[in-house]
């Protein structure tokens, strides 16, 4: 049953194919807010109360205006594999850095368009902190990346993307803890508690236009 004191917030979410898109859902499904899962692949989620899916392409502002309005908020993890790009079949590729300079720049134009403004972008943004990175490739695209940010109306947070194992779904982060292998269970409770933090961070509406990482420590018992 829903409380009727609690806003209902409708998440926007690009990268619900990974463990912590699979981690997001669980946390704001479990808040009894509204997901909206931006994918290629419409039967790839299963029917869930609370969860929509729709088509989507991140590489183009018109359709990511399409796919965003009428959200709260967006979340959009980089690095998972197979970001919606309109195929008609679902391929699970990752973003080459350049590649997630042009998802960011339509992302940003299409949310402007669309007059949603929150943003969490999740990314290998830890190379902006690490002096040894100067020069290359992934240094070079998250300070594209954050210029565009800087340069926009919208109110973003940029977030490190924790460390996981491969292979982990929705189902993964609906189950008792410690009831699975013990490297899947680290790595699900590490991600349930990030996905926590962003739900916190935008119910407090924290660190905006702030880059942030989560630390990864266990949750006392």
């Amino acid at each position: 049953m829903k409380n009727a004191e609690t806003p209902v917030v409708k998440l926007v979410l690009y990268g619900a194919m990974s463990g912590l898109g699979s981690a997001l859902m669980a946390e704001f499904l479990r808040r009894q807010h509204e997901v909206i899962a931006i994918l290629d692949d419409l039967t790839a989620l299963a029917p869930l109360p609370g969860l929509r899916t729709k088509c989507g392409d991140l590489f183009d502002a018109a359709r990511v205006r399409q796919s965003v309005a009428g959200g709260d908020v967006v979340v959009c993890l980089l690095d998972a594999p197979g970001l919606p790009m309109g195929l008609e079949q679902q391929e699970n590729l990752l973003l080459e850095p350049r590649e997630q300079v042009l998802a960011v720049e339509a992302l940003i134009a299409g949310m402007q368009a669309a007059g949603v403004r929150r943003l969490f972008l999740l990314g290998n943004f830890e190379v902006l902190d690490n002096p040894e990175m100067e020069g290359r490739p992934q240094r070079q695209a998250a300070e594209a990346i954050l210029d565009a940010l800087q340069g926009s109306t919208l109110r973003w947070t940029l977030v490190n993307t924790p460390r996981s194992v491969p292979g982990l779904t929705l189902e993964h982060f609906r189950q008792p803890a410690g009831s699975l292998p013990p490297k899947q269970d680290e790595s699900v409770q590490r991600l349930a508690r990030v996905a926590a933090g962003i739900a916190d961070e935008l119910q407090l509406n924290l660190h905006l236009r702030e880059h942030v990482n989560f630390v990864d420590r266990p949750a006392r018992g």
